[in-house]
């Protein structure tokens, strides 16, 4: 059998496509902001990562032209070999002073954070155990150590108590968690986390990666909104949201980010993070640090946007985040609602199965705090005037 036959066999892309329902790969053309250009035409974006508006902040452009005009386009090579930069050093430091922690590592991308570093420390002999919701990179990290993986219940603290009674005692534990979950909008119980992994000497990890910038004091994540901090053993984040750019990077024990450093199949043989990524990441952190007045538009517009879709009769499940997601179902009553939504001016993000469950199908949208109140109106007008057209309000 030819290996091409199921790529050619595929049907499902293939009708979205020709029926006019395709969700994905949409080219925009405008910067990232809180409305862009489509096709020539004006959408109000509610489905970006862009959580404090910083994609065109001039401070963070600036960084990233300096940067181009003295490193150049890119390091050639790997971290391990000829890629660090001073640059690299420098915001590793940055970000380690600002979580508290000893030190902190820079990947090329968040995904590559998360498979490097559970990958590189859940050998044979140790336990992962791992949110049920948590994001694709962590569930490939874990597919790639050698180590057992147990998932529990999203945000199911005794089922996750049962699983850690069961582990064997000799085997090294290391509990991984969303800190925001990226479609539910819902957020880890992290007081819950910590508590379990010091009463069963457990290690834990929380991908921050829809918090960073967002909650805790300076943008700390969700541990720091809920005083765990210090209690969190390795945190993770990505620079492809709140800090409106690309890569991410891990903080957490001088000598654990050392072993990382060195074992790491992702650190040791990816391109390092270009300058202007690694630039424009350091004044997103300088303005992150002290954005308080950001970080109150955007919920001021969260609370706004999810009062405005429950008011309407829409299923916003139990989101209290930043993002906020419409259930809708059906996978086909989800495209074809995306759809319109989008012929109608509004760019949000379709989820179906498998990225969600079976029957599980949502509207994902997400908040800035550069939208403005006549901007979240007019959304919510056309969520009610498609919505209820198509009977799901």
């Amino acid at each position: 059998m030819d290996l091409f036959t199921k790529c050619y066999e595929a049907k499902e892309w293939k009708q979205a496509q020709r029926f006019g329902y395709y969700p994905y790969f949409t080219p925009i053309e405008s910067e990232a902001g809180a409305v862009v250009t489509i096709g020539d035409e004006r959408k109000i974006m509610l489905g970006s990562n862009n959580y404090m508006g910083l994609t065109n902040h001039p401070d963070v452009k600036a960084a990233a032209v300096e940067a181009v005009e003295r490193y150049g386009s890119g390091c050639t090579g790997s971290r391990f070999l000829n890629g660090t930069l001073d640059l690299h050093i420098a915001l590793e430091a940055e970000l380690a002073d600002w979580l508290g922690k000893e030190a902190a590592l820079v990947f090329s991308t968040g995904f590559f954070v998360n498979q490097g570093v559970i990958s590189s420390l859940v050998g044979k002999n140790d336990i992962c155990l791992s949110d049920r919701l948590n994001h694709a990179s962590i569930v490939e990290g874990s597919r790639l150590a050698a180590g057992e993986t147990i998932r529990y219940r999203h945000n199911n603290l005794a089922e996750l108590e049962h699983q850690l009674q069961k582990a064997r005692d000799t085997a090294g534990r290391l509990i991984v968690s969303d800190g925001v979950f990226s479609a539910e909008g819902t957020v880890a119980d992290v007081t819950g986390l910590c508590t379990l992994a010091r009463r069963y000497d457990a290690r834990i990890m929380i991908d921050e990666a829809h918090a960073i910038g967002v909650y805790g004091p300076e943008g700390r994540g969700a541990a720091a909104a809920q005083g765990q901090l210090d209690r969190v053993d390795l945190l993770m984040a990505t620079f492809s949201k709140s800090f409106g750019g690309v890569g991410g990077f891990v903080a957490g024990p001088l000598e654990v980010i050392m072993w990382i450093r060195h074992t790491a199949r992702t650190m040791i043989f990816s391109a390092s993070l270009p300058p202007a990524s690694v630039a424009s990441a350091r004044a997103a952190l300088a303005i992150i640090r002290t954005a308080d007045d950001r970080r109150e538009a955007l919920w001021r517009n969260v609370t706004h946007w999810r009062d405005g879709l429950q008011r309407l009769g829409f299923d916003t499940r139990q989101s209290t985040s930043q993002i906020v997601p419409v259930f809708i179902g059906d996978d086909m009553t989800c495209v074809k609602f995306w759809k319109a939504l989008f012929a109608s001016g509004v760019f949000t993000n379709a989820f179906i199965h498998p990225a969600t469950p079976p029957h599980g199908a949502l509207i994902r949208t997400s908040l800035m705090p550069t939208h403005t109140t006549e901007m979240l109106d007019e959304a919510l007008d056309i969520f009610a005037r498609v919505g209820r057209k198509m009977k799901i309000i």
